[in-house]
């Protein structure tokens, strides 16, 4: 017989272990557990049409229903999780830790596996996600215009043992129009949230924990409403780096990207650039000649910055010029700073 856990424990225990989320796959991609795979007991369709012999016939009638669409796929079921599971374990979830779940427990509890289910299922994961996502830390955050190496630098920090959260790698986004370039596509917010709490399940909350200065939105995925105000209300170091070293490792960074992207973002900030600049920006793309679109783009960029800075909550601003973007050099005078 299966054994059902509560959150804290089905985490705990079903790391390094088959953990199967059996939600239809649009459930699934709007948010999961991190660590989770996903075995619909119901294709999206198919859970559409149970839902409405539930609500136009009845429950037995709607089971029936599930009974005949689920029999025939039982035997993938057994064949897909048998080189999967470790010491013989399977942990099992659905929304609510209901039928579904409870279905496929019952499976593989029959073929003879050790079968852990979720009491209240991922809706139980979510309300564990946004309660930990309102955890106050001890924040610091980097700010800095475009093109600083701020997100480099939030690296260099980790290397030198110091804990951070990468939202924008987290996000697959670097925060401007630009920002998709390179990056895979963006997860859902919901799913953002989720993977952040791994992260943020790695680390000591009464510890310094390092963060990038960012918008509530980056690209499609939001930070949730709790971590933003805890965020807008820590210590802020913004690093002053001169323009042209800001317009090198921006060609460094986009000058690869393809031309086409390139265009897109430019033609996404035509409003804040004017139409002259962003024709301007385009011509020198199609010359490549990227520093000079880097520093046209800075025009808009800066000038936006500057304009969030002056409006920040936090008073406790502190401003660190280099005339270099040696991230080295740079992580080392952050750390000597008190905290």
């Amino acid at each position: 017989m299966s054994k059902p856990l509560d959150i804290i424990e089905f985490l705990t225990l079903s790391k390094g272990h088959l953990t199967i989320d059996v939600r239809s796959p649009r459930e699934f991609n709007k948010g999961h557990i991190p660590h989770a795979i996903n075995l619909p007991l119901f294709n999206d369709e198919e859970r559409a049409k149970i839902g409405t012999i539930y609500v136009q016939t009845g429950r037995n009638e709607a089971i029936e229903a599930g009974l005949e669409i689920v029999g025939p796929k039982m035997a993938d079921f057994v064949r897909f999780v048998k080189p999967l599971a470790k010491e013989n374990k399977i942990f099992v979830h659905c929304w609510r830790g209901g039928m579904r779940s409870g279905s496929m427990a019952w499976l593989f509890d029959t073929m003879g596996y050790e079968v852990y289910t979720l009491k209240s299922g991922y809706k139980a994961y979510r309300n564990l996600v946004i309660e930990a996502l309102g955890t106050q830390g001890k924040y610091i955050i980097i700010g800095g215009r475009t093109g600083s190496g701020k997100t480099e630098l939030l690296h260099q920090l980790r290397a030198r043992g110091e804990q951070i959260l990468d939202l924008e790698g987290l996000a697959h986004h670097k925060g401007s129009s630009f920002g998709a370039l390179g990056e895979l596509p963006q997860p859902s917010s919901e799913q953002f949230e989720n993977d952040l709490h791994l992260e943020m399940s790695k680390l000591d909350l009464s510890r310094t924990i390092w963060l990038e200065d960012e918008s509530k939105n980056i690209g499609k995925c939001s930070i949730t409403n709790d971590l933003w105000a805890n965020m807008v209300k820590s210590p802020l170091i913004v690093i002053d780096i001169p323009l042209e070293v800001r317009v090198k490792r921006l060609v460094k960074d986009y000058g690869e990207m393809p031309a086409e992207g390139l265009e897109d973002a430019i033609r996404r900030i035509e409003r804040r650039l004017g139409n002259e600049a962003m024709k301007d920006a385009l011509r020198n793309l199609e010359e490549r000649n990227f520093a000079e679109v880097a520093r046209i783009s800075l025009r808009y960029y800066d000038k936006a910055y500057d304009h969030s800075l002056a409006i920040k909550e936090t008073k406790d601003i502190t401003f660190l010029s280099f005339e270099t973007d040696d991230m080295k050099i740079i992580a080392k005078r952050l750390m000597d700073i008190p905290q």
